[in-house]
Formats: C-alpha cells, sequence, structure tokens
C-alpha cells in the first residue's frame, strides 16, 4: 500500500496567535504601571491618557476610512497601543492638545504614512513623543506632582550632581527605594522600574518578546554609567543610571517592538547594545538629561541596515570543516 503526501505553501508551523492578541497582551501587561501612574499623578495622568487613546483610534479609523480598508482593524488593539505608549511619554498634568496633536502624528504620519502596521519603520509612539519634543520644548519637560513643579531626577543630576541628588532624597537607600517603586517626577508611565519590570517578564513568559533586546540595553547602559557618569572613572551609580528616566519603559515595551526592530537574536543583541551607548551619549553630552526615545529611534532607522547583514542560517544549513 503507497502513501502519498502533499505539501502546501509555507508557512507550515501555524500558531493561534495574530496582530490582536499580541497588542492585547502587551496593552495588559502595561495595566500594572498604568494603575501606578494614576495612583501617582491622578488626574495629571487620566486626561493625557483617555485624550491619546481616543484620538488615536479616531484618527486609525478615520484613514482606515479614507484609504478603503476594513475598519474593523482598528479592533487589533495597535492603535490603542499606540495612544497608551505615547501617554507614557508624555509629562503629567500636560495640557490635551499635546495629546491630539502627538497621537495624529504617531498615527498619521508614523503609521498610516507608511501603510499602516507592519509597514512602519519607526515606533509610532516615540516619533509622536519626538515631534512633540521638538515643537514645544517647555510643555515636554515641565513635571508636575501633586500639582507641584518640579526637576526629574536625572535633571536633578545632569545639572547638579550626585551629591544633590542624594541630599534630594535624604539618603541612597531612600534614593534607589523611590526610583524603583516610582515615587518620582517624570513621564507618566516611565516612573515605576519595579512594575515595568513585571509587565516585561510577563511579555517574556508569554513570548512575545525575547530577552535580547532588553539586557543588551540594560547592561550596555548600566556599564557605561558606572564607568563614565561619576565624579569619576568607574564611580558612577548603575542602579541609579538605569532606573532614572525611561529605560524601562523603552526597554520592555518599544525597543522590543516586532515590526521596528531586527529579527534575529544576534541583531536584537545588536540593537539594545546600540540603544544602551545612544541612550549614554545623549544623556552625557546632549541638551537633554534623557536619550532613550532618540535611542531606540535611531536604531530603528539602522533596523535594514542589521538585518541585511546579520543573518540566520538558512534551513538545512551544515557547517563543512576545511580539508586539511
Amino acid at each position: 500500500m503507497s502513501i502519498s503526501f502533499s505539501a502546501s505553501n509555507s508557512p507550515h508551523i501555524r500558531t493561534k496567535e495574530n496582530v490582536a492578541t499580541v497588542m492585547w497582551l502587551v496593552v495588559l501587561a502595561l495595566t500594572p504601571a498604568l494603575a501606578f501612574s494614576i495612583y501617582h499623578f491622578k488626574m495629571g495622568a487620566i486626561v493625557p491618557i483617555a485624550v491619546c487613546i481616543v484620538t488615536s483610534v479616531l484618527v486609525e479609523g478615520v484613514i482606515l476610512k479614507i484609504r478603503g480598508k476594513d475598519i474593523k482593524q482598528v479592533s487589533d488593539g495597535s492603535a490603542v497601543l499606540t495612544g497608551l505608549l505615547l501617554a507614557f511619554n508624555l509629562p503629567p498634568g500636560s495640557p490635551w492638545w499635546l495629546s491630539v496633536v502627538g497621537s495624529v502624528v504617531a498615527i498619521g504620519v508614523a503609521k498610516q504614512a507608511f501603510g499602516g502596521l507592519g509597514y512602519n519603520i519607526f515606533n509610532p509612539a516615540l516619533i509622536g513623543r519626538a515631534f512633540l519634543l521638538s515643537a514645544w520644548p517647555v510643555e515636554m519637560t515641565t513635571w508636575q506632582v501633586d500639582g507641584v513643579t518640579g526637576a526629574t531626577p536625572l535633571a536633578l543630576f545632569k545639572e547638579q550632581g550626585v551629591s544633590e541628588l542624594i541630599t534630594f532624597f535624604g539618603s541612597k537607600p531612600e534614593m534607589y527605594k523611590s526610583l524603583i517603586i516610582g515615587n518620582i517626577g517624570g513621564c507618566i508611565g516611565e516612573t515605576s522600574a519595579l512594575l515595568l519590570t513585571i509587565g516585561g517578564l510577563f511579555l517574556l513568559y508569554k513570548k512575545v518578546i525575547t530577552w535580547h533586546t532588553p539586557v543588551a540595553y540594560f547592561v550596555t547602559l548600566a556599564l557605561f554609567g558606572w564607568i563614565f557618569a561619576g565624579d569619576g572613572l568607574f564611580q558612577g551609580d548603575p542602579v541609579f543610571y538605569l532606573c532614572a528616566g525611561g529605560v524601562f519603559l523603552g526597554a520592555w515595551f518599544m525597543a522590543t517592538d516586532m515590526v521596528t526592530t531586527p529579527l534575529t537574536r544576534k541583531g536584537q543583541f545588536i540593537f539594545g547594545f546600540g540603544c544602551g551607548v545612544i541612550t549614554f551619549l545623549i544623556r552625557k553630552f546632549g541638551g537633554f538629561p534623557e536619550g532613550v526615545s532618540y535611542s531606540i529611534l535611531l536604531m530603528n532607522a539602522l533596523t535594514p541596515v542589521i538585518d541585511r547583514y546579520v543573518t540566520g542560517r538558512k534551513f538545512g544549513d551544515t557547517k563543512t570543516k576545511a580539508a586539511v
């Protein structure tokens, strides 16, 4: 008895996961940090988050309609995620119109102008933030907690040094506690390193992301911060350098974006290393105290080059030994 098999066109490996599943899992991973931001900043967080999400969804729906696409694509969660990440990158209490403009740029320019989800070469939320920071730098660098305007830890560090920073918190252990929990000033969703890490570990557990980019980013930035960010060589504080600012938000949730980052594990490691180096250079020598957003965007631009020259082994390839 002969048995015949027929093979259809690839792909042959299938999964129940789809775009919507991944997007809503990322949104779910952000909910601990979301809840804390609302607790910490109150209406200063609720208004920008709501405006960013609603505007992003509306802009996505309108553009899909204009392009003759199925408007049901809005339900895949990508517009909600973009709006949430953009809001997380805004100062608490920022004007409502800032959220509207940023969302229009993120969805209309950075995403839909390139063809929609899967075709954008830059992270849409970070493009929205970069545009707002360039156009309205004062509004984007004014930080409020409970209605009181104050500097972020990174701004204090850049302007006045480590001693003033420790004085501000009272002691180094208290500084670490505040940075890890998130009881500090900063963008809406970036303050709690602990809750963002819980969300990132959840994504690792669900295999939505891999460890290569975040670990490369963390290790590189911590190493450069330890060596070069202190009063002398090897006198920097790597814990502070990692936990202050938007490193955990960027490394876990934006540098791991499947559309705008490299495909291979080696490429993802290079991507994370590049983000760490650029973040350090901007913090050390740039005019702004933070560099996470621009580091990821610059590495987004290099992703095609990384994918071009850092490729995985083709299926079926074997290593051959040279003749002796």
